[in-house]
């Protein structure tokens, strides 16, 4: 269990052996658009011990907005250089300096059903803004599984060769995003990965702290969306380290996802039981879910570490506690695109 956020985020931060090794195999700096969000911080402290594991000397170099003002600090005791700017500005990514290896992780999800414009303009326009900047790095991008249909629940999950078949806006400009780098690394030949994630959780956000929370205070739980995929954040970030380094023309597509189907029943009874709380559901599970197949990413960089069984329980170990959390509910509940 963690004693506190600092733990936490020692623990989100350690690379995998697959992930020091891409750092080997790679050459250059490393700058990451987006780091700001959730999953950024942690990749990139993941990014600076891999390479200092593999005992390579580089930047890194982190690029936001910075609404979080602490973050900047906390990126350079890490010995990361922070680079304040508005991606969407043209004059901004002209003045970045060059990285051989550029990492993608901005983008809007929520929200877009009131600002349609704006999510699609941050999923598409930015992007053919970096592909320009950067047509001579290499460029790894984060995708969703969100891009795949909803799919029968015992398929065993959408593979990265199944045609996309988006639901709602989101996911439609979620693809335009992946056409976008695709037009670009086959025009001007820049390697590029794409990484469907589908779900990244740690012990302050997620799908399951969202279950957690609604245990713990006695609310009725829906079903209708009755299982999902998750993985460890950790082991999201070091698989899509990883992944870097297998970069081509056309883009290497891999899914990020953890190899165990969650049941939202079992797992809601499973909360109930340690938080000795009753739990009460509505509706019945559709016979569909949004689900991904991450087998060839466990084959190519490695099985995730943390399991489904140890996440439900230092998940609710930490919101039983009062752990502190993001607030921000990841809606996979959502049946129709809308978010």
């Amino acid at each position: 269990m963690f004693r506190d956020e600092a733990q936490l985020d020692e623990m989100l931060s350690d690379p995998t052996e697959a992930a020091v090794d891409s750092m080997r195999r790679l050459h250059g700096d490393v700058m990451i658009l987006g780091v700001g969000g959730k999953m950024g911080p942690s990749l990139a402290r993941m990014l600076r011990k891999a390479t200092r594991m593999a005992g390579v000397d580089r930047r890194i170099m982190a690029v936001s907005r910075f609404s979080k003002t602490a973050l900047p600090e906390r990126l350079r005791e890490d010995d990361i250089e922070p680079i304040a700017g508005d991606l969407g500005d043209e004059q901004f990514m002209a003045g970045l300096p060059d990285a051989a290896n550029v990492i993608f992780m901005a983008g809007m999800k929520f929200g877009t059903g009131d600002n349609p414009a704006t999510t699609w303009a941050m999923n598409t326009y930015v992007p053919a803004l970096i592909c320009r900047r950067f047509r001579s790095s290499r460029i790894l991008s984060f995708s969703t599984g969100n891009v795949y249909p909803l799919v029968p629940v015992d398929s065993g999950g959408s593979v990265e060769t199944d045609t996309p078949g988006p639901i709602g806006e989101y996911a439609m400009s979620a693809l335009g995003r992946e056409r976008t780098f695709e037009y670009f690394c086959r025009r001007d030949e820049i390697p590029t990965t794409i990484v469907r994630l589908n779900y990244a959780v740690e012990m302050r956000y997620g799908v399951l702290v969202d279950l957690a929370q609604q245990v713990l205070a006695e609310k009725t739980i829906d079903l209708s969306m009755g299982y999902a995929n998750v993985i460890w954040q950790g082991d999201a970030n070091a698989m899509a380290i990883a992944a870097m380094a297998d970069a081509a023309v056309p883009p290497h597509v891999v899914n990020n996802a953890g190899p165990e189907l969650v049941d939202v029943r079992a797992t809601c009874e499973r909360f109930g039981e340690l938080f000795d709380k009753p739990v009460q559901f509505t509706g019945e599970p559709a016979q569909t879910a949004l689900l991904n197949n991450g087998s060839k990413g466990h084959e190519r960089y490695g099985r995730p570490r943390i399991t489904l069984d140890i996440l439900i329980e230092w998940t609710a170990d930490w919101i039983k506690h009062g752990g502190p959390t993001h607030g921000k509910p990841t809606h996979f509940q959502a049946r129709d695109g809308k978010f």
